[in-house]
């Protein structure tokens, strides 16, 4: 355990109603005793809370609710106070400076939550499920979130490395003990078999990782086209809302403009893109290269044609650069005479001045992301980019392995990729995690948590 206690605000600063302001550590409770005038908190109770004010150089600051959790049924398996205080800035902030000045220190980014995981408390799936609990953006988001803090991910990769252990075990056993005259019997017969076995599973975990992880994070959308076909009108027609200026003067979206919406559970996020077309004009021209890099990186191209207009260059060369990506064609100004005679696979009629075919638009979209209903009670989704990081990276240790029994290597060498399997998997948990990791994962947390 670390012996510092340490403090931060643990609410958002601004006005509200209450802020609370949290220590962790040995001398919480003797801390936040010096100045609190209502009960004598060394003699309560564990997990009960306490009237009074905190009092500091014989002046009050603040009327206050104390709650006051014993080691080690805690979140940090630690002492915890927890001072609920007026909400304010300022007050709040007082609060924190007369606890720091009493002894306490400023916790870092996260501290809370990595002190419980050093501690024993939770394993990092579930330390790193704390952050996705309070970025869900939607039901399902935070439903898979919930079954990362049950420690659904630790019992899966607990599992998958109990099975690899077993294979080690049963080389190494048969290295001390040879069961099996021939190394090439022992490596094909037994040790092969359960190696596929273990990369078929891990590999149906990775096909669902992609639902998991459109579910989390969402989905990169770039509404493209040329200008004045209605990409703007679309954004505001997806977003209910007035986002981008609409006019009928050509390359008024000169820049990026974003947006976000949750379709069934999925979240778009959305980039309307400027117009793209050969143009003179500087900023244009920079609005234009900026739109291509969005196409790149879009996993999802909504592809704007005007219906009362026939194909430009300029659309032929889009549909040219888009051909390879996940795309929907959106015929716009379906209300207006009809001039588009080319047909398309994919695509959609709509008309975004009117807000019509927008639904339809929007099933076409859950059905391209989430073919079917996810099943939530299904215990192997994966969402978290490390994680499915470092299962990619198993797989390629046992790829590893696979080959060099077919290239007849030493048992001990097969044994060795295993063990690099074995070595990833713990990574994902915190098992054999490094210190800079750590560090790194815990920064990103906000303050307070």
């Amino acid at each position: 355990m670390v012996n510092d206690t340490i403090a931060s605000i643990s609410t958002a600063l601004g006005k509200g109603a209450i802020s609370i302001v949290r220590l962790s550590g040995e001398d919480s409770i003797s801390i936040v005793n010096n100045v609190f005038s209502g009960k004598d908190l060394s003699t309560v109770s564990t997990h009960t809370v306490h009237y009074g004010h905190i009092r500091f150089e014989g002046r009050n600051i603040d009327e206050v609710l104390v709650t006051v959790f014993r080691a080690p049924k805690t979140f940090t398996t630690e002492d915890i106070v927890e001072i609920n205080c007026h909400g304010g800035v300022f007050v709040a902030n007082k609060i924190l400076e007369i606890i720091l000045s009493l002894g306490a220190r400023a916790a870092n980014p996260g501290e809370f939550t990595e002190r419980a995981f050093l501690n024993g408390r939770i394993d990092l799936t579930q330390a790193e499920a704390v952050m996705d609990v309070i970025e869900a953006k939607s039901e399902l988001s935070l439903s898979l979130a919930n079954k990362g803090l049950d420690g659904v991910i630790y019992k899966l990769i607990t599992n998958l490395r109990e099975q690899l252990l077993a294979i080690i075990a049963h080389i190494e056993v048969n290295i001390d003990y040879p069961e099996y005259d021939d190394v090439i019997e022992l490596s094909n017969n037994i040790v092969k078999p359960e190696i596929e076995k273990l990369q078929v599973r891990i590999n149906n975990i990775l096909e669902k990782a992609s639902y998991g992880r459109i579910i989390k994070d969402g989905v990169k959308t770039a509404i493209i086209g040329r200008p004045n076909v209605g990409k703007s009108s679309l954004l505001n027609a997806l977003l209910r809302e007035d986002k981008a200026i609409v006019t009928e003067i050509q390359g008024t979206t000169r820049d990026i403009v974003e947006g976000q919406i949750n379709i069934g559970g999925i979240i778009l996020n959305l980039i309307d893109t400027a117009g793209i077309r050969d143009s003179l004009d500087v900023v244009e021209i920079i609005g234009i290269s900026k739109a291509k890099e969005v196409i790149k990186e879009a996993e999802l191209i909504l592809f704007v044609l005007d219906n009362t207009k026939e194909l430009t260059e300029e659309d032929k060369s889009l549909l040219k650069l888009t051909e390879d990506k996940q795309r929907i064609i959106i015929i716009n100004k379906v209300d207006l005479s009809k001039a588009l005679t080319h047909k398309f696979t994919n695509s959609v009629e709509v008309s975004a001045l009117n807000q019509t075919g927008i639904e339809d638009l929007e099933n076409i979209i859950r059905k391209l992301f989430l073919s079917g209903e996810v099943n939530l009670k299904d215990q192997t989704y994966v969402s978290n980019s490390r994680h499915i990081a470092k299962l990619r990276e198993t797989i390629s240790s046992l790829n590893d392995s696979i080959k060099a029994i077919g290239d007849e290597l030493p048992i001990d060498m097969v044994e060795m990729d295993l063990k690099e399997a074995w070595y990833i998997l713990g990574e994902i948990i915190g098992d054999t995690s490094s210190t800079s990791l750590i560090d790194e994962l815990f920064s990103k947390f906000c303050l307070g948590k």
